[in-house]
């Protein structure tokens, strides 16, 4: 089975993120990366429940937090328990590319589904200099990132334009190769961030993320040096041989 195929059979939130509930220290570890504070207008695009808000809004004390999501299930039960806790912020139901986040200075948008990152980026390129938009995983396409604590990803207005994916994918990950170290300990990071009850699942979806990364990098010419290394082959082989899913095709295309 080639990797592309397997993907396919997963849920489609396990390896994007998407509808995947940040655990509340991941929420912690992005508000003090990007330095929230009182002074702050906060949207949180594609919620999901009132966690982000409720924590933006008590904890670090911002002017204003917003949630946006359009399972207006989540946000009829995120209104619910905001009112309970008698914070005063918003969630609404709404489908993120209608929004109107005019007045944000922060905002969290983990979404990967390339018509709509690339619709906001144009919402995003209107808004007020020095606004931060904050990623998980991958900065917003084609920018530079201004600030990275991986998989935390600062993106500020006005955006600075990456040359080409490899200058992009060097900025992210700071370095001027990625070799195997570097693949394994980037995709670790996303797991531990994303969160599971599963350890061995974790284990599992880092060894994908890392053979993904160090590929990827292979394919763009910013991998060090030629040679396959050692461990990139073994994780091959036993993913082949013990789960039959086959990364072979990747490093062809």
């Amino acid at each position: 089975m080639k990797i592309d195929e397997y993907l396919e059979t997963l849920p489609e939130n396990l390896l994007s993120g998407e509808d995947v509930q940040l655990p509340e220290k991941s929420l912690r570890e992005i508000f003090k990366f990007v330095e929230l504070g009182k002074e702050d207008v906060f949207y949180h695009l594609g919620c999901g429940n009132e966690k982000g808000i409720e924590i933006a809004k008590k904890e670090f004390q911002v002017k204003k937090a917003t949630g946006i999501d359009n399972n207006c299930e989540k946000i009829e039960n995120a209104k619910k328990n905001l009112k309970e806790k008698q914070i005063q912020a918003e969630v609404k139901c709404q489908d993120v590319l209608d929004s109107d986040i005019s007045d944000a200075t922060v905002i969290l948008f983990w979404f990967t589904d390339e018509n709509i990152t690339n619709q906001m980026l144009k919402k995003f390129e209107g808004l007020n200099s020095d606004t931060k938009i904050i990623t998980i995983w991958g900065p917003l396409p084609d920018c530079i990132p201004d600030k990275v604590n991986f998989p935390y990803i600062i993106n500020k207005v006005p955006f600075k334009k990456a040359k080409n994916m490899q200058e992009q994918l060097l900025a992210i990950f700071g370095v001027k190769c990625v070799d195997f170290v570097t693949a394994w300990e980037f995709a670790e990071r996303y797991t531990k961030a994303i969160g599971s009850s599963e350890i061995k699942n974790d284990r599992f979806l880092t060894i994908i993320q890392t053979l993904v990364i160090w590929i990827n990098a292979k394919k763009l010419g910013v991998a060090c040096g030629d040679e396959i290394p050692e461990s990139i082959q073994t994780y091959i082989k036993l993913m082949k041989m013990n789960f039959d899913i086959d990364f072979e095709p990747m490093l062809k295309e």
